[in-house]
This record gives C-alpha cells, structure tokens and sequence, in this order.
C-alpha cells in the first residue's frame, strides 16, 4: 500500500488547509480605517498572497505526490539538502557580484561586465530549482520528527503538516502612533524593493498619515506554506521552519485566533514561536548535521591558575544593552507626552549605533513597535514584562509541549500571569 500514502498526506494536508482557511477567513478582524489608509497607500506594491500560495500549494502537491525522499538513504536525503544550500549560498554570492557591478560609479557598460556572471546565476537557479522541492521536503520531515519526539504527533503526523518554501520575502511595512510605541497596522511589500523606495513609502505614510514607518525585512512569514527566505544558512532554516509551524499551530487555537487583539497577545506569539524554533531547530541540526553544531564555549580548567577578572571596559558597546536604555528612555518621553523630544533622542541614538558599526536605517517608535514584539532577551522590548513572563512558563513547564500547549489556550496577558504564579 506503499504508492497510496503520498495521495493520503496530500488529502490530508488539504483538509488541513481547508481548515486553516475558514478559520482565518472567519476570525481575521474588518481592516481599520488606518489599515485602509494604509493599503490605499501602498497600493501595486502590496504582495500578492494568492497568487504566491496557489503556486507554492502546486509545488507542494506535486512532491507530496511523488514522495521521493522515501527511497532515499538517510545519507543521500543529507547530502541533498546540503547540495541546494550550497547552490542557494553560490547564488546569493552572484547576485551580490552582479550588484556590485551595478552599483559601481566607474562602470561604463555594466550589462556586458555582468552577462557572464549573469550566465551562471541562470545556471545556478536552474539547478536550485531542481534540487529546492526534495530539499525543502526533506528538511520538513527531519523538523517534523523532532517535534514528533516532543509529542506533537497524532496518528504518525504532525498537526499541522510541517510544510514550508524558501523564497524571497516580501517586506513588511510597520505602522505605529507617533504618541506610543504600538503596532497599529501592517502592510507586506512586494519583494526587492530597493532603500530608496522603501524610504520614500515610510515618508509618505508618515506625512499624510502623521504616523511612524519603517518597512523591516522578514525571517519568515506564517503563511501555509509557511515562507522562509533564502538564505545559505541552513541552522537558520530550521529555526524558522520551527517557529513558523509554531505559528501555525496556534492559528488553531486561541492564543494564535487573538494575535491581533493587543499588543500583549502579540507579544505571546511571537515569544513563545521563538522559543519552539529555537529549541526545535537546534535539535534538527544536533540530531541530522551534527557537523553544523556551533562550538560549545570552552569550560575553564579547574587545575588552571586562577586569572583575576579583566577590568570591565567602560567605552564597551554591547547593542542589546544600549537598545534596552533607549527604549526606556524613549518610553519614558513618549509618557510625558514629549513626542518630538523622543523622536530627536531616537535619531541621536541611532546616528550613535550607525558609527559602532550597526547599520540601522531608521531607528523610532515602528522600529521599537516591531522587534519589541520578538521578546527573547533585553533589547528592543524595554521593560516590557510579557516575554520575561513567557520566558519564565518555559522554565517551569517540564517539557517544551507542555509549555507550548498551555500557553497555546490564553486569550490574555492576565492568563499569562496567573500560571506563571501558579506554578511557581
């Protein structure tokens, strides 16, 4: 019965999405007049959506049809994946050369330098192109029998499919009040969009709407297919593999229903999906690439001489500390009411990490609207108490479903609070 299971997954996995799509359609709240505002705004330069998931559903189907990964050895299915990732990191080199070239002041003809490099790239996306379905397959199931192993299995299959394509993103154009850090609207971009173009959009929304913008890049997007951009670094892959299914498992639950209802529930999202990812994503590649395990930081020999402590160095600039201090002072102004204060400190600010070396575009309350929310350590998010509380579930909850079950049931920062006491 071995030819039938690849129509059985495929049946399955339309269920699902059939599922998915009537939950969202019926949950997704009426666009706001500012989400109005917004999308008439952009305009052309929104993403299309459909067209992208009906094309990425046909690639999906067509491997889950076929199934080749199934007659492959556990070797192969490896030296698969690792064949397109280094096709993906050979072409994104070209691309930069190509670039390069084309950005170059001095170069009188850049179409006949670049034909050649362009030649190559061709070949290159060609052969991806062959390779990307089997790869991306077969990293999908290695991320699936990881989560198979933390309990997340029903019958031999993971709820959702692990299903995800890798591809170029769209951009994500992130709204807030001026007045407060928040994140009020959204809108996702067509990819490539070049720095230009994504600050002459942020300066319109913020002129006719007397709003703060900034379009930020994407890691992925919990779409089904999930999205994950191209990148060569296939830890990275897994990581966000896990974290967009961990999205799409609480889309069937509450916690994922309400992602929109406060800046708190978003926060408990996108917390608590970094932390499946995390965790699942370093399993994937401990258990199938072992060789990509990043070196452990060398223990201190005991039987050592013991060096006293260096003096710490106090022109020392650590990003994750000195985000922490703006946005708490940036909160703090904003309190008072002191908007255009807070919006000239930001600047400063951000002319200040620009000369350590951090090259930020734009630093303001969008900014702080959107990373905020990716509550995994002090940065960005201030002195917000939603992801030390999550943080602090996952420590006492005894494995990672259990911590993913019980926070996947909460329609309330409130909820959050009350079992992280209850279980202390």
């Amino acid at each position: 019965m071995r030819f039938f299971h690849p129509l059985l997954l495929t049946l399955r996995r339309a269920v699902f999405l059939t599922l998915l799509c009537f939950l969202l359609a019926r949950e997704a709240p009426p666009p706001s007049d500012l989400a109005a505002q917004v999308s008439a705004r952009v305009g052309a330069l929104q993403f299309d959506f459909i067209g992208w998931t009906v094309n990425a559903l046909g690639l999906k189907a067509a491997q889950s049809a076929s199934a080749e990964q199934n007659y492959l050895r556990t070797d192969q299915r490896k030296q698969i994946v690792l064949d397109y990732f280094d096709l993906l990191d050979h072409s994104l080199d070209l691309d930069r050369q190509i670039n390069d070239i084309f950005t170059d002041p001095t170069q009188r003809d850049p179409d006949t330098a670049a034909r050649g490099l362009k030649t190559q790239l061709a070949d290159t996306r060609a052969r991806m192109g062959e390779l990307s379905p089997l790869a991306e397959a077969i990293l999908q199931e290695q991320i699936a029998a990881v989560l198979a192993d933390e309990g997340f299995a029903l019958g031999g299959q993971t709820v959702p499919p692990v299903s995800f394509h890798i591809t170029a993103l769209p951009g994500f154009l992130v709204i807030s009040p001026r007045e407060r850090i928040e994140l009020k609207t959204y809108a996702n971009l067509e990819p490539g969009l070049t720095a230009d173009e994504e600050s002459a959009l942020e300066s319109k929304m913020e002129r006719e709407l007397n709003v703060s913008a900034l379009v930020v890049p994407l890691g992925g997007l919990g779409t089904y297919p999930t999205m994950i951009y191209e990148t060569a670094n296939l830890n990275y892959v897994a990581e966000v593999g896990a974290h967009e299914w961990a999205h799409n498992y609480l889309t069937l639950r509450p916690l994922g229903l309400n992602y929109e209802g406060s800046p708190e529930l978003r926060t408990m999202n996108e917390t608590t999906a970094t932390i499946i990812g995390r965790e699942i994503g370093q399993r994937v590649i401990e258990r199938y690439y072992p060789e990509r395990v990043p070196p452990p930081t060398p223990a201190p020999d005991p039987r050592a001489t013991p060096t006293p402590s260096p003096t710490p160095d106090p022109n020392a600039f650590d990003f994750n500390t000195e985000m922490h201090e703006t946005r708490v002072r940036v909160d703090e102004l904003l309190a008072a009411g002191n908007v255009e204060e807070a919006e000239a400190y930001m600047e400063a600010r951000r002319r200040e990490f620009v000369e350590r070396g951090y090259r930020l575009r734009k630093l303001n309350q969008a900014y702080f609207a959107f990373y905020g929310a990716y509550n995994v350590g002090p940065g960005a998010s201030g002195q917000d108490p939603v992801g030390p509380a999550v943080r602090a579930l996952r420590e006492q909850s005894r494995s990672l479903k259990e911590f993913l079950d019980q926070m996947s049931w909460m329609t309330s920062f409130g909820d959050l609070q009350e079992a992280v006491a209850e279980n202390k």
